[in-house]
């Protein structure tokens, strides 16, 4: 996706330095999938763009989770 967008590389770094600070900022619209995707998390890169990513357990912080990163690019390729 950079390679083809590379205007969208900041824009996507500044998405994911806000994912891990807040995953639930309201910039993002984090939300929940269901059916086929059900355990899976979206956020918003920008109005075609999304993040697909799950939390994880984080072994090396007991009480915080992790997050994994599945999916990046347009709304109709990443679902």
């Amino acid at each position: 996706m950079v390679r083809q967008s590379p205007q969208l590389r900041p824009l996507i770094e500044e998405t994911l330095e806000q994912l891990v600070e807040d995953p639930f900022h309201p910039t993002l619209k984090t939300h929940k999938l269901s059916g086929e995707f059900a355990g899976i998390w979206a956020c918003s890169i920008n109005y075609s763009c999304r993040i697909l990513f799950e939390f994880v357990a984080n072994p090396e912080a007991s009480e915080e989770d992790a997050i994994l990163l599945l999916n990046l690019g347009d709304h109709d390729d990443v679902y």
